[in-house]
């Protein structure tokens, strides 16, 4: 499945490590090290600053998000949804 993470950025919900909260960033040394690291790496896709609400960190790349992490996970849940659908009609179809 795939989820869109806004900026025209689409990725697998299965690359999907974690979904932070951007202002978690300043509040961590750990997080504010690895996307410094990944920068010089080029592995992180950004947006503007002030547009930022959410890092999505995948196997790959960190990408900054302008969507909420509730938003996201909304997104990410899609699946679970179809699935149970899917289920609902086998079953009422029958």
């Amino acid at each position: 499945m795939f989820i869109h993470i806004g900026d025209d950025h689409v990725i697998q919900s299965k690359d999907v490590v974690a979904i932070i909260d951007h202002s978690l960033m300043t509040s961590s040394s750990i997080i504010e090290e690895m996307i410094f690291n990944q920068r010089k790496n080029r592995r992180v896709v950004e947006t503007e600053e002030d547009h930022v609400k959410a890092i999505v960190i995948t196997n790959d790349y960190i990408y900054f998000s302008p969507l909420s992490v509730f938003t996201l996970k909304k997104r990410a849940n899609m699946k679970t949804t179809l699935n149970k659908l899917e289920d609902f009609s086998e079953e009422s179809g029958g």
